[in-house]
């Protein structure tokens, strides 16, 4: 128990130059970008003079030497505080509040249909490798893999939006429909209310927007579970369980899947980060409103 904690600790420590370099490295990102922000602020304002530029300036600490430019930045960012969005004239930490819930709840409901799809593809194109199961899978592996992710949006937009006109194509629930806001998660909010209708619009509006954004992740899953299943059934303890006569679903689930899935868990954890971090291209293509959009 004692070591569980010392890796821990050692985690954690390793985890501060890493919070560090990140910090940084989004603050020089947002310095080389061209541009000044306080004229690009006061450009909409019309005539501004340079006093009044220079003023602003002071009011946001943009005047002080880079260095402490960059503590300011830190210790802001450690107590939540990332200053005010110039576009929207609101806090920033307002705004990722309001929209933080729908993008994470298209990333869990993406993720979940990445699970659902990749766990049985995967398995069936091991167990049946190189049939015309196995070669399909393959292919739709490879073809998730190579698609972009906008451009499959269309797709679905065109033929289920446009032509069958069966599922909604932009925004989180069709206007007058939103479940009373309780977390922000329409889908938990409309539940814990017990307003189905509402739970339901939401799940119309999630379809195709998790279905992008989870196809990747598909395809990525499907050919790690695929290769750890093959590896796996070609061990010893496979040949040994099918000796003993047991059924072959039991081999392939209890001794062929349990152990595959050991390496494929970190893979999971990895799509959540990258299902998150992808957010912004689906949310603009569906008009979903997230902190990508």
């Amino acid at each position: 128990m004692r070591n569980i904690w010392v890796v821990i600790v050692r985690r954690v420590i390793r985890l501060i130059p890493t919070m560090f370099g990140v910090a940084f490295i989004v603050f020089m990102l947002m310095h080389l970008a061209p541009g000044d922000p306080i004229e690009l602020m006061m450009g909409e304002a019309g005539h501004v003079t340079r006093q009044e530029i220079e003023e602003l300036r002071r009011e946001y600490g943009l005047d002080k030497p880079l260095y402490r430019q960059f503590l300011s930045f830190s210790l802001n960012a450690l107590r939540g505080n990332f200053g005010r969005s110039f576009s929207k004239q609101q806090p920033v930490i307002s705004l990722i509040k309001s929209r933080l819930p729908a993008t994470v709840e298209l990333s869990f409901i993406s993720f979940l249909i990445a699970v659902a799809l990749s766990l049985p593809l995967g398995v069936l194109s091991a167990v049946y490798r190189g049939s015309l199961l196995d070669r399909l899978v393959t292919l739709f592996s490879l073809g998730g893999i190579s698609f972009p992710s906008f451009y499959l949006g269309l797709i679905l937009i065109l033929v289920f939006g446009v032509w069958l006109e069966a599922l909604p194509i932009s925004g989180r629930s069709t206007y007058g429909a939103e479940p009373g806001r309780i977390t922000g998660f329409y889908l938990l909010d409309s539940l814990v209310t017990g307003d189905i209708r509402a739970f339901l619009n939401t799940i119309r509006h999630l379809i195709l927007p998790a279905i992008t954004l989870g196809g990747m992740a598909v395809a990525v899953t499907v050919r790690m579970i695929r290769a750890n299943m093959i590896e796996v059934l070609e061990q010893d303890y496979i040949r040994v369980a099918r000796a003993k006569g047991l059924p072959e679903w039991k081999v392939v689930v209890k001794h062929g899947l349990k152990n595959a899935l050991i390496p494929t868990v970190s893979v999971l954890g990895l799509q959540i980060g990258v299902l998150l971090s992808g957010n912004m291209i689906v949310e603009t293509v569906f008009g979903w409103p997230g902190l990508g959009s």
